[in-house]
Protein backbone atom coordinates (compact mmCIF):
# COMPACT_ATOMS: atom_id res chain seq x y z
CA UNK A 1 0.00 0.00 0.00
CA UNK A 2 1.56 3.43 -0.92
CA UNK A 3 1.39 5.83 1.84
CA UNK A 4 0.95 8.78 -0.72
CA UNK A 5 -1.93 7.74 -2.20
CA UNK A 6 -5.45 8.76 -0.26
CA UNK A 7 -7.70 5.99 0.47
CA UNK A 8 -11.23 5.93 -0.52
CA UNK A 9 -13.16 3.01 1.27
CA UNK A 10 -16.89 2.63 0.47
CA UNK A 11 -20.06 0.27 0.13
CA UNK A 12 -18.93 -2.12 -2.64
CA UNK A 13 -22.16 -3.44 -3.29
CA UNK A 14 -23.66 0.03 -3.58
CA UNK A 15 -24.96 1.37 -6.95
CA UNK A 16 -24.66 4.57 -5.70
CA UNK A 17 -21.05 4.21 -4.23
CA UNK A 18 -19.82 2.18 -7.18
CA UNK A 19 -21.01 5.04 -9.30
CA UNK A 20 -19.46 7.77 -7.52
CA UNK A 21 -16.17 5.41 -7.27
CA UNK A 22 -15.99 5.53 -11.28
CA UNK A 23 -16.44 9.31 -10.93
CA UNK A 24 -13.98 9.81 -8.51
CA UNK A 25 -11.58 7.77 -10.91
CA UNK A 26 -12.30 9.58 -14.26
CA UNK A 27 -11.68 12.99 -12.28
CA UNK A 28 -8.27 11.90 -10.56
CA UNK A 29 -5.61 13.84 -13.09
CA UNK A 30 -3.22 13.77 -10.22
CA UNK A 31 -3.79 10.13 -9.40
CA UNK A 32 -4.36 10.80 -6.00
CA UNK A 33 -6.54 8.30 -4.46
CA UNK A 34 -6.57 4.23 -4.40
CA UNK A 35 -9.94 2.32 -3.53
CA UNK A 36 -10.94 -0.31 -1.63
CA UNK A 37 -14.51 -1.87 -0.67
CA UNK A 38 -15.44 -1.50 3.07
CA UNK A 39 -16.21 -5.34 2.55
CA UNK A 40 -12.83 -6.09 1.56
CA UNK A 41 -10.02 -7.69 3.89
CA UNK A 42 -8.11 -4.69 2.99
CA UNK A 43 -11.29 -2.61 4.08
CA UNK A 44 -11.96 -4.70 6.74
CA UNK A 45 -8.18 -4.25 8.09
CA UNK A 46 -7.88 0.36 7.51
CA UNK A 47 -11.35 0.76 9.36
CA UNK A 48 -10.24 -1.99 12.80
CA UNK A 49 -7.07 -0.03 12.70
CA UNK A 50 -8.69 3.07 13.20
CA UNK A 51 -11.49 1.62 15.47
CA UNK A 52 -14.00 2.67 12.72
CA UNK A 53 -17.64 1.85 13.79
CA UNK A 54 -19.18 0.57 10.56
CA UNK A 55 -22.73 0.38 12.43
CA UNK A 56 -22.37 4.28 12.35
CA UNK A 57 -20.42 4.98 8.94
CA UNK A 58 -21.03 2.46 6.47
CA UNK A 59 -20.84 4.27 3.41
CA UNK A 60 -17.67 5.80 2.38
CA UNK A 61 -14.20 6.96 4.31
CA UNK A 62 -11.13 8.83 3.32
CA UNK A 63 -7.71 7.69 4.80
CA UNK A 64 -5.28 10.17 3.97
CA UNK A 65 -2.31 7.82 5.56
CA UNK A 66 -0.24 9.17 8.44
CA UNK A 67 -2.20 12.36 8.85
CA UNK A 68 -5.92 11.66 9.45
CA UNK A 69 -9.20 9.71 8.19
CA UNK A 70 -12.59 11.25 7.57
CA UNK A 71 -16.10 10.10 7.39
CA UNK A 72 -19.17 11.27 5.96
CA UNK A 73 -19.92 14.74 4.77
CA UNK A 74 -16.40 15.60 5.70
CA UNK A 75 -15.08 12.39 3.14
CA UNK A 76 -16.93 14.02 0.66
CA UNK A 77 -15.79 17.43 1.11
CA UNK A 78 -12.00 16.08 1.47
CA UNK A 79 -12.55 14.28 -1.85
CA UNK A 80 -14.24 16.96 -3.80
CA UNK A 81 -11.46 19.17 -2.67
CA UNK A 82 -9.09 17.05 -4.63
CA UNK A 83 -11.05 16.62 -7.82
CA UNK A 84 -10.79 20.41 -8.10
CA UNK A 85 -12.70 22.32 -10.21
CA UNK A 86 -16.49 22.88 -9.85
CA UNK A 87 -16.46 20.39 -7.47
CA UNK A 88 -14.11 23.30 -5.37
CA UNK A 89 -17.73 24.44 -3.99
CA UNK A 90 -18.31 21.92 -1.96
CA UNK A 91 -15.57 23.66 0.75
CA UNK A 92 -18.05 26.21 1.38
CA UNK A 93 -19.61 23.77 3.42
CA UNK A 94 -16.99 23.24 5.50
CA UNK A 95 -18.50 26.04 7.28
CA UNK A 96 -21.81 24.36 7.95
CA UNK A 97 -21.20 22.49 10.97
CA UNK A 98 -21.09 18.42 10.68
CA UNK A 99 -23.72 17.39 12.81
CA UNK A 100 -25.94 19.76 10.00
CA UNK A 101 -24.06 18.57 6.86
CA UNK A 102 -24.32 14.68 8.37
CA UNK A 103 -28.56 14.76 8.66
CA UNK A 104 -28.19 15.26 4.93
CA UNK A 105 -25.50 12.70 4.50
CA UNK A 106 -27.17 10.45 6.40
CA UNK A 107 -30.08 10.24 5.03
CA UNK A 108 -28.88 9.77 1.34
CA UNK A 109 -26.75 6.59 2.99
CA UNK A 110 -29.63 5.22 4.84
CA UNK A 111 -32.05 5.42 1.41
CA UNK A 112 -28.93 4.76 -0.99
CA UNK A 113 -29.88 1.14 -1.76
CA UNK A 114 -33.75 1.89 -2.41
CA UNK A 115 -32.63 4.58 -4.57
CA UNK A 116 -30.18 3.00 -6.45
CA UNK A 117 -30.38 -0.82 -5.63
CA UNK A 118 -27.33 -2.95 -4.90
CA UNK A 119 -25.16 -5.65 -6.03
CA UNK A 120 -25.21 -9.10 -4.73
CA UNK A 121 -21.51 -8.84 -4.84
CA UNK A 122 -18.54 -6.12 -4.73
CA UNK A 123 -17.35 -4.26 -7.78
CA UNK A 124 -14.77 -6.03 -9.54
CA UNK A 125 -12.15 -3.24 -11.32
CA UNK A 126 -11.83 -3.38 -15.15
CA UNK A 127 -8.17 -4.05 -16.49
CA UNK A 128 -7.28 -0.25 -16.99
CA UNK A 129 -8.72 0.64 -13.66
CA UNK A 130 -7.61 -2.19 -11.31
CA UNK A 131 -3.80 -0.30 -10.26
CA UNK A 132 -6.60 2.07 -8.60
CA UNK A 133 -7.64 -0.67 -6.31
CA UNK A 134 -6.20 -2.07 -3.01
Amino acid sequence: MKKDKKIILFDGICNLCNRSVQYIIKRDKKDVFRFTALQSEIGEKLVSERKIDTSKVDSIILIDPGVAYYTKSEAAIEIAKEIGGLWSVFRLFQWVPASIRNIVYDFVARNRYSWYGKKDQCIVPTPEIKAKFL
